[in-house]
């Protein structure tokens, strides 16, 4: 009787070793690149210009809020992690320079994705994604940022020092 087993095909040793050492390659490459270590709580690792972290609410050079409350970032936003209520200005109470402004603003931050769309439906440039990357608390009630936490301070607030840097 003859053998019925089917032929398998034998693995070309050469082509296995070709990649043992292009693996090999790879591995004593990174082996002898200098390391980099960044101490993080002193040194702070450089984002892109473009990297979107904490959001602003921005206010104008004579302290009036951007916000017109209008919702179209709330709109705008994908999982719905902002809510808009607005009011109207008065003449005795001039918050905004527009008809109306802004008197809740909330974000919820363990909602957001980060994603920039509600920067890029203000129409007034009013809400902006900082570089701050730094958002930890102890407690989920702590990341429903108000008005207040998100607001620029007023420039008539900011003091004469706070422009200059540390030496």
């Amino acid at each position: 009787m003859t053998d019925q087993r089917p032929k398998t095909k034998r693995p070309n040793l050469l082509a296995e070793v070709f990649a043992i050492l292009v693996g090999m390659r790879t591995t004593l490459g990174e082996t002898f690149k200098p390391h980099l270590t960044i101490e993080y709580p002193e040194q702070k690792s450089v984002r892109s210009e473009r990297y979107r972290g904490r959001h602003y609410l921005r206010r104008y050079e004579n302290g009036l809020e951007r916000c017109i409350g209008c919702e179209l970032c709330a709109a705008a936003c994908p999982v719905g992690c902002i809510l808009v209520i607005a009011a109207e200005n008065t003449a005795e109470n001039r918050v905004s320079p527009g008809e109306r402004y802004a008197k809740v603003y909330e974000i919820n931050m363990l909602r957001c994705i980060f994603c920039g769309y509600c920067e890029e439906a203000c129409p007034v440039q009013a809400i902006v994604l900082g570089p701050e990357y730094e958002l930890s608390d102890v407690g989920r009630e702590q990341f429903i940022y108000t008005k207040e936490m998100l607001l620029e301070p007023s420039p008539q607030q900011v003091p004469l020092y706070a422009g200059k840097k540390k030496r």
